[in-house]
């Protein structure tokens, strides 16, 4: 908004497509963490950017539109992703991956550069650089907390002072930000009961989404035996769905509102992780868990575009921030979401598995084996000293462990969703002009 999103977003391509180049140049683990980390900022400076841009280039009876296929678009390229890098792989080694990002990332920037109009915010004076680093301390704090929470112990003192400075620099950064004249995150933009109500419904979309993935992932791989080339092919139902239908779902935002497909959208996605969450130890994917997936896709691409749209429903001079931070809270959410949930996992696994274990008919020495690697879930490998008899039962005490904590993880999830809807039955409004062309039967639901 400051500078230019134009430019920002230029900036971003330019920093992304570098990082590549010099991943894909990295002669240690090292340096390969240090320049993607450059590719990481060029990614927080394009995603952010390349919303910003759509909500200021389009009109607002189109805007829906532009958003869904934006949305579209990035789920397809999110499922072709992987199994293009996993092919470049195998055939190319590694660094081929980043190779392969140069060309696209300079071609992008050049398209940008001829296509793309400037636009900026005009009243824009100074940067908010206190903002900024309370901000920047509190994210970073809450991140490292969590991540590092499961490998430390969560009652470790080095995690409780993360997530005390992270609090801290929260705080302060509210304060700060109701005292600055140009704030980094004018809260005045939440005032707007879209705007307010779409970043409650995406945080909880959001954290519903990347545990659903994350440990659906888990139980195709570690409970069903399946490859991670067919982990992925088995996971792409909701992501084609939401590639084909994100822009007619836009589109259809644009003629009737978002209100009735931020409600309805969010029902079908708790009512795939209802179907997920009865699963069983035992699925059979046709039967048990692509049904639950048809439905969560068809509802995160009846939800996404107006959701976004309502995200970004602020002043054009709030675009990029609006935009910043409908993103920040998707990241936060799936961040939280792998460790909050990977917390429930955790506990609903380990008293299953420690109770199922203790009643089997095995050596006492065979279930100290078991329980010393409880922390990997599913993933606990069974000795191939036990006969067949006790590596069969053990095996589907593992399992049923899984299926208990798998089964209450999509029941929060749904929950979750559930919530979603009513966050927008409430806070989510037509506009008077669409709610006056209803009544006069002009639009039909």
């Amino acid at each position: 908004d400051h500078f230019g999103r134009k430019r920002i977003f230029q900036y971003g391509i330019l920093g992304f497509t570098l990082g590549s180049l010099l991943s894909a140049l990295a002669q240690s683990s090292t340096q390969l963490i240090v320049f993607q980390g450059l590719q990481g900022i060029g990614a927080a400076m394009m995603i952010p950017g390349s919303l910003a841009i759509i909500n200021v280039c389009f009109a607002d009876n189109v805007r829906g539109k532009a958003i869904g296929l934006w949305a579209g678009l990035s789920g397809a390229m999110a499922a072709f992703g992987p199994l293009l890098g996993g092919w470049l792989v195998e055939e190319f080694g590694w660094s081929s991956v980043f190779w392969f990002n140069v060309p696209i990332g300079l071609l992008v920037y050049f398209a940008a550069r001829s296509y793309v109009p400037e636009s900026y915010n005009p009243d824009a004076r100074h940067i908010d650089w206190l903002g900024t680093l309370f901000v920047g301390i509190g994210l970073s704090g809450l991140a490292f907390g969590l991540i590092q929470g499961p490998v430390w112990g969560w009652e470790s003192g080095g995690i409780f002072v993360s997530f005390i400075v992270s609090a801290i620099a929260f705080i302060s950064f509210i304060l700060v930000e109701r005292m600055s004249e140009e704030p980094l995150v004018p809260f005045q933009i939440f005032k707007n009961p879209l705007v307010l109500g779409a970043n409650i419904a995406t945080f909880l979309l959001y954290f519903a989404l990347n545990g659903t993935i994350f440990f659906l992932t888990l139980n195709l791989q570690q409970i069903q035996g399946l490859s991670p080339f067919k982990t992925g092919l088995s996971l792409l139902p909701p992501v084609v769905i939401i590639a084909l239908f994100s822009g007619p779902a836009g589109s259809l935002a644009d003629r009737i509102g978002p209100r009735f497909q931020m409600i309805t959208g969010p029902l079908a996605v708790a009512a795939g992780m209802g179907i997920l969450a009865y699963s069983g130890p035992s699925p059979t994917y046709f039967a048990n868990i692509l049904p639950g997936l048809i439905l969560f896709g068809a509802g995160m691409a009846f939800t996404i575009a107006p959701l976004t749209k309502s995200a970004l429903a602020v002043k054009e001079k709030y675009s990029g921030v609006a935009s910043g931070v409908n993103n920040a809270i998707s990241r936060i959410a799936g961040l939280m979401a792998v460790a909050i949930l990977g917390a429930v996992m955790f506990s609903f696994f380990t008293s299953k598995i420690e109770d199922r274990v203790q009643n089997l008919p095995i050596a006492k020495e065979q279930q100290e084996i078991i329980l010393e690697q409880k922390d990997k879930l599913g993933g606990i490998q069974v000795p191939e000293s036990f006969n067949s008899f006790a590596a069969k039962h053990t095996k589907t005490a593992i399992g049923e462990s899984f299926a208990t904590g798998f089964k209450w993880i999509m029941i929060i999830n749904g929950i979750l969703a559930f919530v979603a809807a009513i966050i927008a039955f409430f806070e989510i409004k037509d506009s008077p002009e669409l709610r006056y062309r209803k009544k006069r039967g002009e639009i039909n639901t």
